[in-house]
C-alpha cells in the first residue's frame, strides 16, 4: 500500500485538485525516497485561479486598511504559533537543517510585521494652491492580480517576501511554488484562511514551465514578481513585459568576498564557514567565492577549514545536524562535476566533501563542506552560480586587483569586504557593484523595511522586492489635481435657489 501523498492546489479558499496534466514526485533530499505526487495544474486550472483571484480583488481592495492590517496581524501571530508545521514542511522536501527552517521562517515574517503597518507606507502627498484654489494630492491603488514565481531553496521566506506586501497594498495573489517545495505553501494558504482573509485573495497552483507561462501570458494577472537563475529571469521578464506586466524578476549571484591582511582571519573564517556552508549552500545570497588579498588565501583557507570540519552534516531533524544534504541527485552530480573540474584546472583542495555519507540515509543527496584554493578565474567552478557546499578562494595582490574581480562578474546580487581599515571598507561600499554589500558581514540580506535585490545579471528590472520598493511595485500612482468653483464667494454669490410652492 502506497504511502505518498498527493499534493495539489489552493483556490477560492479551499484544496483544489483540477485537471492535472501529469504528477511530479516530490522527494525527501536525505532519503531519496519520494513521498508526494504533486499536480500539475492546467491551463485551465491557472484560468480558473485568475477568474477567482479576480473576483475575489475587486472587493479586497475597497477593503479598509484597518480591516487588511488586522488581518496581517492575525497571520502574524498564526506563523508563530505553526512554524514548527511549516518548518517540518520545509526540513521534508528541502533537506536543510530544522533550525535554519525556522530562520528561514523568521526571515519571512519580518515582512509580515512590515506588512502590518502597511497604512503608513501607503500614505500619499498633498500640495495647496499649487494654482489659484487648485490642489494636487497623490494616492496609491494596487495593481490588481498578482502571480509570485518563487525558487525551491526557501519554500517560506521568499514568497513571504512578496505575497503580505501585494495582498496588504489591495492586490490578490498568486503563488506558483518550485515543484520540489510545494508543501509549506499549502500551510500558508490554510494560515490565511484561519487569519480571516476572505477566499480567492490568496492562492496557490503549482506545476512546471507550463504552469509559468500560462501566469505570464494571462491576460487577467497584472504583475509577475519572479526569483529563480537569471536565464529564467530574463525569459520572465521579456514574455511578460511583451504581454502588458509588471515584472519585477531576482536571478542568481555568485557572491564574493574580499578578504584584506589587516583583518581578524579568525573572525573572518567562522563567518565565511557558515555563509559558504549553511543551507548547504543553497542560497542566494550564500558566499561562494573569497578574494584573498596579500598572500592571506592559504592561511584563511585553513582557518575556514577548522569550522567546517565540526559541521554535522545529516538529516535536517537529527538533533544537532547542522546541515542537510543538496535538493536533487542531478544537483549534486553537477556540483561534483565542477568541483572536479576545477581540481584538474589547479586548485588546491583544502576540504573535500565529495565522499561525504550519512549512516542510515545512504540514498540521500549527500556533499560536505568543500574548500578549494587558489581557484582559476576562467574555472566554472569559480564563474558559475555553484549553489552548493563548495567554498572557492582566489587570490588578490592588492584591493584595486580585488575590486576588479568582483566587479567583473555578471551578478551583482551581493557582496562583502572583511578589513578593520574603515577607508577600506567607506571605498569598497561606493566601489563595488552590488545591490546589497557587507562590511565584516557576508550575508548582508537587508531587514523587511528594506528592500532585497541586486544589480547586473541578479535583477531584471529597476525594483527590489519587499520593503518600500515592494510596495511602490505592487501599487500604481495616481496624482489628483482638483478645484471646486463653489469655493469662490463670487460664484456663489450668483447661484440662486427656487423654493418650490
Amino acid at each position: 500500500m502506497s504511502m505518498t501523498k498527493t499534493i495539489s492546489h489552493w483556490i477560492g479558499g479551499a484544496p483544489h485538485e483540477g485537471s492535472p496534466t501529469h504528477r511530479i514526485p516530490v522527494e525527501n533530499p536525505a532519503t531519496g525516497e519520494v513521498e508526494g505526487e504533486l499536480l500539475a495544474a492546467s491551463v485551465a486550472d491557472v484560468d480558473h485561479a485568475v477568474k477567482v483571484a479576480r473576483e475575489a480583488q475587486k472587493a479586497w481592495q475597497k477593503t479598509s486598511l484597518a480591516q487588511r492590517t488586522a488581518v496581517m496581524f492575525r497571520m502574524r501571530e498564526l506563523v508563530l504559533a505553526n512554524s514548527d508545521e511549516l518548518a517540518r514542511a520545509i526540513v521534508a522536501e528541502h533537506g536543510k537543517d530544522y533550525n535554519d527552517a525556522v530562520g528561514e521562517i523568521q526571515r519571512g515574517r519580518e515582512t509580515l510585521d512590515f506588512a502590518c503597518g502597511i497604512n503608513a507606507a501607503l500614505t500619499g502627498d498633498h500640495s495647496v494652491d499649487v494654482s489659484t484654489g487648485v490642489d494636487i494630492h497623490s494616492i496609491r491603488q494596487p495593481v490588481g492580480v498578482v502571480a509570485g514565481v518563487c525558487p525551491f531553496n526557501f519554500p517560506v521566506m521568499v514568497p513571504m517576501w512578496m505575497h503580505p506586501v501585494a495582498i496588504a497594498t489591495g492586490n490578490a495573489f498568486i503563488l506558483k511554488p518550485a515543484t520540489p517545495t510545494p508543501t509549506a505553501s499549502l500551510v500558508v494558504a490554510r494560515l490565511y484562511k484561519e487569519a480571516g482573509l476572505p477566499d480567492g485573495v490568496f492562492n496557490v497552483v503549482a506545476g512546471d514551465v507550463e504552469v509559468v507561462t500560462a501566469l505570464i501570458e494571462h491576460p487577467g494577472v497584472d504583475a509577475i514578481s519572479f526569483v529563480g537563475s537569471t536565464p529564467v529571469a530574463r525569459i520572465v521578464q521579456e514574455k511578460g513585459i511583451a504581454s502588458g506586466k509588471r515584472v519585477q524578476a531576482l536571478g542568481g549571484a555568485n557572491n564574493h568576498a574580499i578578504v584584506m591582511p589587516d583583518c581578524d582571519l579568525e573572525f573572518a573564517a567562522q563567518h565565511i564557514s557558515a555563509a559558504a556552508f549553511g543551507a548547504a549552500g543553497e542560497r542566494c545570497m550564500a558566499l561562494p567565492v573569497v578574494v584573498a588579498v596579500g598572500g592571506v588565501g592559504p592561511r584563511l583557507a585553513e582557518l575556514v577549514k577548522e569550522h567546517a570540519v565540526n559541521i554535522k552534516v545529516g538529516n535536517g531533524m537529527d538533533e544537532g545536524v547542522q546541515m542537510g544534504p543538496v535538493i536533487s541527485r542531478a544537483a549534486k552530480e553537477r556540483i561534483v562535476g565542477l568541483i572536479d573540474d576545477a581540481e584538474k584546472r589547479g586548485a588546491t583542495v583544502v576540504m573535500d566533501g565529495r565522499g561525504q555519507t550519512v549512516d542510515g540515509h545512504a540514498d540521500g543527496f549527500w556533499l560536505g563542506p568543500t574548500i578549494l584554493d587558489d581557484v582559476s578565474l576562467d574555472a566554472p567552478a569559480y564563474k558559475q552560480e555553484i549553489f552548493g557546499p563548495a567554498l572557492t578562494v582566489v587570490h588578490a595582490d592588492s584591493y584595486a586587483e580585488a575590486i576588479e574581480i568582483v566587479n567583473a562578474s555578471e551578478f551583482g546580487n551581493g557582496a562583502a569586504i572583511f578589513t578593520n581599515d574603515g577607508g577600506v571598507a567607506r571605498a569598497f561600499q561606493l566601489d563595488v557593484e552590488a545591490g546589497m554589500v557587507g562590511i565584516n558581514v557576508p550575508i548582508p540580506t537587508p531587514v523587511a523595511y528594506y528592500s532585497f535585490g541586486g544589480w547586473k545579471g541578479s535583477l531584471m528590472g529597476d525594483t527590489h522586492i519587499h520593503g518600500p520598493e515592494g510596495v511602490r511595485f505592487y501599487t500604481r500612482l495616481k496624482a489628483v489635481t482638483s478645484r471646486w468653483p463653489s469655493e469662490s464667494g463670487a460664484y456663489a454669490a450668483t447661484m440662486s435657489f427656487q423654493r418650490e410652492e
